[in-house]
């Protein structure tokens, strides 16, 4: 799999230890980006906003931002990876909240080197689980499996 540098250098400078702090980093950054899905203003300008309202721990912060950044910067390439996997669904016509959740995985799983695909993954189905409806983590996880394949594959020929 080519997993490039993500959008900014500050990536490594943003690592959060725990799993439990990098899953509630994970957290907001859902929701940024739902916000986003909402509101038609700066990326940094939304963060600010639902860190101010609806966040109160400052831990993970840095690194729920590298994660809303990157995906905002790579959205048009996420966007195609996820219309390509996800048969019989347009993208405009996924959940807002799913959307988002497949946007943040699929720039882990492109972006993030620190971090292994299938993390990712798992992350993104308890994502689904935890904010979505009750088919929201089994249609996450089928999208997500399929991109991760598909990039396993496209290694595998290289």
């Amino acid at each position: 799999m080519n997993r490039e540098n993500g959008p900014s250098s500050a990536v490594s400078s943003a690592r959060v230890t725990g799993m439990g702090s990098r899953r509630k980093a994970r957290e907001l950054a859902v929701q940024v980006l739902y916000c986003l899905e909402f509101l038609q203003e700066e990326v940094s300008t939304v963060f600010d906003l639902v860190c101010d309202n609806f966040s109160g721990k400052k831990s993970g912060r840095a690194f729920a931002r590298d994660l809303v950044l990157g995906a905002c910067e790579k959205k048009d390439e996420i966007d195609r990876m996820i219309r390509r996997s996800s048969r019989n669904w347009r993208l405009e016509r996924m959940s807002r909240l799913d959307r988002s959740i497949l946007r943040l995985a699929v720039f882990e799983i492109l972006y993030r080197e620190d971090i292994p695909p299938k993390v990712s993954i798992d992350e993104a189905v308890e994502l689904g689980k935890l904010f979505g409806n009750a088919e929201s983590g089994k249609f996450i996880n089928g999208i997500l499996d399929d991109i991760f394949n598909t990039l396993r594959g496209s290694d595998a020929t290289q």
